[in-house]
């Protein structure tokens, strides 16, 4: 979105508009929504503004589920804002702290700043980009003066040298009670430096050297104030520093993010942390270094799938301690065992049968088995799923699981049923 469309838009005939419009779901409603706005006379920004808003509403949904009906986005805001759910563990975990106030570096469409002043926390959300900065404001507008967003650069609103938080100023009369008032809350940091592209169509990962602002910048911040940096699950852990609490997060089976905290934000004796969100439940698994691994063993009656968020914290040794559990190879994230146990940490399969992994000999087992619908997995082997299921014939009545895999140099499929 440009600024001419966003200016379009924030009137109240655009916003009128917008909700006129209703949703739209598909491409083909976006070509069909075009041509009626303008065949009606609507300026070119508008009709575009509207129609990619009423679009981006509904992809929302599955981050802010009914709060997207009154949201603006870009399409970068939205693939980079934190889903609604895990933005209020933010907030929870603020305000387990004692924390009153945070400024929210990198505050995108506003996403985290939304769970932090929905939980009674006073929000100063700064971002670089012009649009994104409006879309903010107006997303964090309901609350009024506990939320006040600016446009400006992170190290503008921050002195990490000094120890001090710069809240922004106001243009309110009463901007020197307000910042008296602020100043004598205890404030946070949160920061989301990992993804600042240019732009606002599409993004991508950016390698530590790309931050803005920089590793060095924001671990100095880290170090002054207490602060949560929101980051890819996938850096590189040789970049984490060894004061801060490495928490991944992975959400209805996907690792959405890596957050560092520091200060008052972390847990004492907690370096290391898998936070599973699933199903509208939470559970996590805590240690104060990575934990060692458990034995490998012989392929047991069960094999069980550690959470990737569990994996990328190299917990894995003590999911499997709970479970009574061994690797069933020291390289590869699989655990195995013979005790019926799960945990929310893994997803667990019972075995029915072992095979080479050849077409030929797994076909054998589906017949003998009966299977027809097939979920495919793999781990230590370079296969495309896909590309494998065209060779198998599935032509029975029942379902199953095929666990693709390596134990020591063998190529093995491993046929089970989820737990």
């Amino acid at each position: 979105m440009e600024m001419s469309e966003l200016s379009a838009l924030l009137t109240r005939d655009g916003l009128a508009l917008l909700d006129e419009v209703g949703e739209i779901a598909s491409s083909g409603e976006v070509a069909k929504a075009v041509s009626r706005l303008r065949a009606a006379g609507h300026s070119p920004d508008l009709v575009s503004a509207v129609v990619g808003q009423a679009h981006l509403r509904v992809k929302a949904r599955s981050k802010f589920g009914e709060f997207a009906e009154r949201m603006l986005f870009t399409r970068a805001g939205l693939e980079q804002a934190t889903r609604l759910n895990v933005a209020t563990l933010h907030a929870v975990r603020m305000r387990q702290a004692g924390i009153t106030a945070v400024t929210d570096l990198g505050c995108g469409i506003g996403g985290d700043s939304l769970a932090f002043a929905g939980a009674g926390l006073r929000v100063t959300a700064v971002d670089a980009d012009a649009v994104t900065a409006a879309i903010a404001a107006y997303n964090l507008a309901p609350f009024g003066e506990d939320a006040a967003v600016r446009q400006g650069l992170a190290e503008d609103a921050v002195s990490a040298s000094r120890g001090d938080v710069q809240l922004p100023r106001t243009d309110s009369a009463d901007s020197s009670a307000r910042s008296a008032q602020v100043r004598g809350e205890r404030s946070a940091v949160w920061l989301d430096p990992a993804r600042r592209t240019a732009g606002h169509s599409e993004t991508r990962r950016l390698s530590a050297s790309d931050w803005s602002p920089s590793p060095d910048w924001c671990f100095q911040v880290a170090r002054e104030h207490p602060t949560g940096i929101k980051l890819g699950p996938g850096l590189d852990r040789d970049l984490i520093p060894d004061d801060v609490e490495a928490q991944w997060v992975s959400a209805d089976g996907s690792v959405v993010e890596l957050v560092l905290w520091s200060g008052a934000l972390a847990r004492e004796g907690i370096r290391r942390a898998a936070l599973v969100v699933a199903g509208g439940q939470t559970h996590e698994l805590t240690a104060a270094a990575d934990a060692e691994d458990v034995p490998v063993r012989t392929l047991g009656a069960f094999v069980h799938e550690p959470d990737g968020a569990v994996i990328r914290a190299r917990l894995i040794g003590d999911a499997g301690r709970m479970l009574d559990a061994g690797m069933l190879d020291e390289r590869i994230a699989y655990l195995t065992g013979d005790k019926p146990v799960t945990s929310p940490f893994v997803q667990s399969f019972r075995v029915r049968d072992t095979m080479p992994a050849h077409p030929k000999a797994i076909n054998a087992a589906l017949r003998a088995n009966d299977i027809g619908r097939l979920e495919i997995k793999k781990r230590g082997m370079d296969i495309d799923p896909a590309a494998f299921r065209k060779k198998l014939a599935l032509q029975g009545s029942q379902e199953a699981t095929l666990i693709l895999t390596r134990v020591g140099e063998k190529r093995i499929a491993i046929l089970a049923d989820r737990v």
